[in-house]
């Protein structure tokens, strides 16, 4: 067997918000071999995992998120699984829920909400912008709430909304609201404080700026949440789910967080070595393969680079004409860029032409084009990543200019 560092196989440049391009020590990992869930081999490494994600308070950590005492549940399945989550343990039928709507996942987990039973208000914002924080205020005031709940990073128009400020509205103003945030599109390149901030529940997935393949269902709820769901199971009230019940869940993480399995169902065994593997990428525990004598980078130093990242690709894509869908530079994404299409240019024209030369970007709903910039396409500045997209970018976007240019010329001349 060659002692050389594994490396992954030439590929399309993935430049999606999510999933995004995994680093070699991830994809490897990946390839552990099958191993039962119970094994002592296993319990820590899961258990590693329960810890790394949580948030802790002073640096230097080793953690991600910045709680002390946050109740973590991974559980094999989507993102979305997060929001039944929610729906199912925190909300019971006929209670009110506030959705602030920054883009198309606002609607989406109005709609979870709905399906278990609660009576959901949304507050909507203009594409591209955020739900006002006096509209919030107003909101609060005007009903009592349950839950309310925001995307942090709205995948579908790239808008950041100001976690810190609307869960200080809802402190100030309904203290009993528990204060939920769909993280999935920032955690890991956008700074979270849960303790600090007051939050309740964050919700995230693997597939994105934690920088794993897809399918883990990643959530830390408060303490406090952890109570509201406690009381409701002391009242003899079940949870709305099955799959999702934290009766279910609570004391398999509780165990493996101790060093001893527990079953309720299988978890996905290779995509946790995976994730323990990217875990010790971002907290510093190991360094990359390709710079093994490298000092290990500070989560702040990490938050800056996909800061700069952003600002790159953003500056350019302004150069190049081209308009972000987010309306003020301060709301704009740093995981990702959202751009509107120039007149006249579609998805058909742009995307081909961004993969035939070996980078993959994605088309939306709104005549837009999304690019994500996080993890490992912007920490290891080796790769060049950051680059092949602007370049990429720059160059395809020429090409259908000059059809274009040479289309008119012709229908122009009758031919």
């Amino acid at each position: 067997m060659s002692d050389r560092p594994f490396k992954q196989a030439p590929h399309k440049l993935l430049v999606i918000p999510g999933p995004i391009e995994v680093a070699d020590e991830v994809l490897f990992a990946n390839a552990h071999p099958s191993m039962s869930h119970v094994s002592p081999e296993f319990i820590p490494i899961f258990g590693d995992c329960i810890r790394m994600i949580r948030f802790v308070r002073l640096p230097p950590t080793l953690e991600v998120l910045y709680t002390d005492d946050a109740q973590p549940f991974l559980i094999s399945g989507s993102g979305t699984l997060g929001w039944d989550q929610v729906a199912a343990n925190l909300v019971e039928p006929g209670e009110q829920v506030l959705v602030l709507h920054s883009g198309y996942f606002g609607d989406s987990f109005a709609d979870c909400f709905e399906t278990y039973g609660a009576e959901v208000t949304q507050l909507k914002a203009p594409i591209g912008g955020t739900v006002p924080l006096a509209d919030v205020e107003k909101a609060l005031r005007e009903r009592k709430y349950k839950v309310l709940t925001f995307t942090h990073v709205d995948t579908s128009t790239g808008v950041l909304s100001d976690a810190q400020a609307i869960a200080a509205v809802a402190k100030r103003v309904s203290p009993d609201t528990l204060v939920v945030m769909d993280a999935v599109c920032s955690v890991a390149s956008e700074q979270i404080l849960f303790d600090d901030w007051a939050l309740d529940v964050v919700l995230t997935a693997s597939q994105k700026g934690l920088g794993a393949p897809p399918g883990l269902s990643i959530l830390l709820a408060s303490q406090r949440a952890m109570g509201v769901w406690a009381e409701r199971k002391s009242g003899g009230r079940r949870e709305g789910s099955y799959y999702a019940s934290w009766s279910k869940w609570l004391p398999i993480m509780k165990a493996y967080e101790k060093g001893t399995a527990a079953y309720f169902a299988t978890p996905p065994v290779n995509l946790i070595y995976a994730f323990h593997a990217s875990l010790c990428l971002i907290t510093g525990r190991t360094a990359p393969s390709n710079s093994p004598n490298a000092t290990p980078l500070p989560l702040q130093d990490r938050f800056a680079l996909h800061r700069q990242a952003s600002q790159q690709i953003k500056a350019a894509a302004k150069a190049l004409g081209l308009k972000q869908i987010p309306l003020k530079e301060e709301e704009a994404a740093n995981g990702m860029t959202a751009l509107y299409f120039p007149e006249g240019v579609g998805a058909g024209d742009l995307l081909p032409r961004l993969g035939g030369g070996g980078s993959l970007l994605r088309g939306a709903a709104w005549g837009d084009q999304r690019i994500g910039h996080m993890g490992v396409s912007v920490v290891d500045a080796e790769r060049g990543d950051v680059e092949r997209v602007v370049k990429a970018l720059t160059e395809s976007l020429e090409e259908v200019k000059g059809v274009k240019a040479r289309e008119a010329r012709e229908a122009k001349e009758g031919k």
